[in-house]
């Protein structure tokens, strides 16, 4: 076992006799949008993401299913699992089958196995001091999911929203691989500074956060200001207390930086800043450097400057 759930990476990692590793994984959630295949794209793209924060690539996947079926018609769940299935293609992996049951919640997810080289692995807990962080999705998906819920979404907002949560990190980790990074981790439920924070409690280190060169996605900050918030986003405020020195950030601001996201972008921690960009860029991935690894208490981010509008 390379990788095992002691240093909360995403996914575990098993050395196999030919040199190779594979990389496991699982993950599932109910609907955080309305279109059935669209909710399955994005739990695929979920669930792959964590192979791709290792350095692997995705190869199989199980369906996992929760169906109401006296209340929602099968054809809803075909739905579902064909943008499971579509999504899986383009990662190059094949679904071959699954386990579903009736339940009065509808759910759905994958687990997902990939492949990397044992040596070329990338795990969340190995980011030294003065590395510098790359984050490449911007932050609010919790947010706009919420209001999605609530019937208060702006249409616009959403296609962005779910372009980006179908979007797989597969560029991205090429790029981090092609320059040696690191470490990285994807950003999902625990929110950016949650991942952060995990990253560098397990890595032995601190961060500086330039809150100016956090993406989010347009009218975020407005949908913090009015409590447009899940439950999780608040959850992860929360347990950031004693571990963030928020500085001059309003609640607002602070509950966008601990938004929960859904299939986020990877979080990336390189010494060779320039050389990631590039690779970054030649891939098409729009990513921000949005602060720096430092020495001091393993697990603590000080965040300077304010949120952009």
């Amino acid at each position: 076992m390379l990788v095992s759930s002691e240093t909360g990476d995403d996914a575990a990692v098993y050395r196999l006799p030919d040199g190779r590793a594979l990389v496991a994984t699982v993950d599932f959630f109910t609907p955080i949008v309305d279109d059935p295949y669209d909710w399955g794209r994005i739990a695929a793209a979920n669930a792959f993401s964590d192979v791709y924060a290792m350095g692997a690539r995705p190869a199989i996947a199980l369906n996992l299913a929760s169906w109401p079926v006296d209340d929602l018609p099968l054809d809803l769940l075909v739905l579902v699992m064909q943008g499971g299935q579509d999504v899986a293609k383009e990662a190059g992996a094949v679904v071959l089958g699954g386990h579903s049951i009736t339940d009065p919640e509808p759910k759905y997810g994958m687990v997902a196995l990939g492949f990397a080289e044992a040596d070329a692995i990338v795990r969340s807990s190995t980011a030294p001091p003065g590395a510098e962080l790359f984050l490449t999705k911007p932050l609010g998906l919790g947010m706009l999911s919420t209001a999605v819920k609530r019937g208060s979404a702006d249409p616009t907002r959403v296609t962005e929203a779910v372009a980006l949560m179908t979007t797989l990190n597969a560029a991205a980790s090429e790029a981090m691989l092609e320059v040696g990074a690191e470490a990285a981790t994807d950003v999902t439920g625990f929110g950016f500074l949650g991942h952060l924070s995990e990253m560098l409690r397990a890595s032995g280190v601190a961060a500086v956060v330039d809150a100016p060169a956090v993406p989010a996605l347009p009218g975020t900050l407005d949908l913090a200001r009015t409590d447009v918030v899940p439950s999780g986003t608040k959850r992860n405020h929360a347990f950031l207390r004693g571990r963030v020195d928020w500085g001059a950030l309003t609640a607002p601001e602070q509950l966008v930086l601990a938004d929960a996201q859904t299939s986020g972008g990877l979080l990336i921690a390189s010494t060779h800043p320039e050389d990631l960009a590039a690779a970054l860029r030649a891939r098409g991935v729009r990513a921000a450097r949005v602060g720096t690894t430092v020495p001091g208490t393993p697990g603590a981010v000080r965040v300077e400057g304010r949120l952009g509008e």
